[in-house]
């Protein structure tokens, strides 16, 4: 049980969960933007990725040296981050920017949210809110405004599945994030971002043989929406800024808040990116686009923020609270799913703690 007093006691730790989120969001929300002059200027999406990602890496080597007994508590947790949260997300979203605005990538990236419910609701077979379900299905009818269904599909096809498969891996940042304070091995969430990075940095390598790359275009200028400046300075911003500070802060913010409540943070990412790309790139999205993106937010903001209902009270349930809703379920869904994911190369002893539990009855939740 947790009774009310102990709510004043978690204040401090909510509000800088939420200003951490903030700040998180505002930082991813300039990546597209900064890497787009550099891929037009020569530099394939999947170099684009690496140097963001290694760049970052390379930046928190001392923070994952300091932190080296986490790759022998929790490797999976570790391997997963990078897979998903850091090379899957990375290279499906600048793949989708290189060949659709980096609006449109973004809103159809924040159809995380309505997936994870998807997840709960037809893998897992747990019953969700009503709430929820309209919500998902509003975000889904904004995704068809935003690539404008009724043209054939108004953008290119390759470029929306990029940007769902970006959707998908962002469901594991957000889960494995919050799987890494979980059971009884919690790792360090400045660690799983350092090792996160490290690890994705080491896969990019593999697959995008960055060494065949025109490195000599960073010496150069690029071209931002007509004006001239140097290769350097979005480089510079995209992975200190938009690498280094939107994970630390990320990561940090899901442990204070719940991967649910920081998803509802970090749907303002899509805000700031499609405005800075107004700006600084010269995309500008018609009102269809603008219609459907602001539906994006909302179904998506709806399908994290509906309110739980516990069930009725019966002898098989007694024992405990309920949290077959929309939001306490997903929030297990989740919780569940990332520790799924952070074991699967740990062996059975890290399964040997129930997870989810706690933030399903914390917080109020949903997706």
């Amino acid at each position: 049980m947790h009774s009310s007093k102990s709510l004043p006691g978690r204040s401090p730790g909510r509000t800088l969960g939420l200003t951490l989120a903030l700040v998180s969001a505002f930082a991813f929300g300039g990546s597209g933007t900064a890497a787009k002059p550099l891929i037009e200027a020569g530099l394939s999406p999947l170099h684009v990725v690496w140097l963001r990602v290694t760049g970052a890496a390379v930046v928190l080597l001392p923070l994952a040296y300091r932190h080296r007994a986490a790759v022998l508590r929790r490797p999976g947790l570790l391997i997963g981050f990078g897979l998903l949260a850091v090379a899957g997300v990375q290279a499906c979203y600048f793949a989708a920017i290189s060949r659709i605005p980096v609006g449109v990538a973004l809103l159809i990236e924040y159809l995380g949210p309505p997936l994870l419910i998807g997840y709960v609701k037809f893998v897992q077979r747990k019953p969700i809110s009503r709430g929820a379900a309209v919500g998902a299905a509003v975000a889904v009818a904004g995704l068809a405004c935003v690539v404008e269904v009724w043209n054939g599909l108004g953008f290119d096809a390759l470029g929306v599945l990029f940007a769902l498969g970006a959707a998908c891996c962002q469901v594991g940042y957000f889960v494995l994030a919050d799987a890494g304070s979980q059971g009884d091995r919690p790792v360090d969430p400045i660690a799983v971002s350092a090792y996160g990075l490290l690890i994705g940095a080491v896969v990019l390598t593999a697959f995008t043989r960055p060494w065949e790359a025109d490195w000599g275009l960073l010496g150069g200028n690029v071209v931002m929406d007509g004006h001239s400046l140097p290769a350097l300075l979005p480089a510079a911003w995209m992975i200190l800024v938009a690498t280094v500070l939107a994970y630390l802060t990320g990561v940090i913010a899901v442990r204070h808040l719940s991967p649910p409540i920081a998803g509802v943070v970090a749907n303002l990412e899509a805000v700031v990116a499609t405005v800075l790309a107004w700006i600084l790139l010269g995309e500008h999205l018609g009102l269809p686009q603008m219609a459907g993106g602001l539906l994006v937010l909302a179904g998506a903001f709806a399908a994290q923020a509906s309110k739980p209902f516990t069930a009725p009270v019966t002898a098989d349930n007694a024992a405990g609270p309920n949290t077959a809703d929309a939001a306490g379920s997903v929030a297990v869904g989740a919780t569940a799913l990332g520790e799924r994911l952070a074991r699967a190369a740990e062996g059975p002893a890290a399964g040997d703690q129930v997870v989810g539990g706690r933030e399903a009855r914390d917080q109020v939740v949903g997706g």
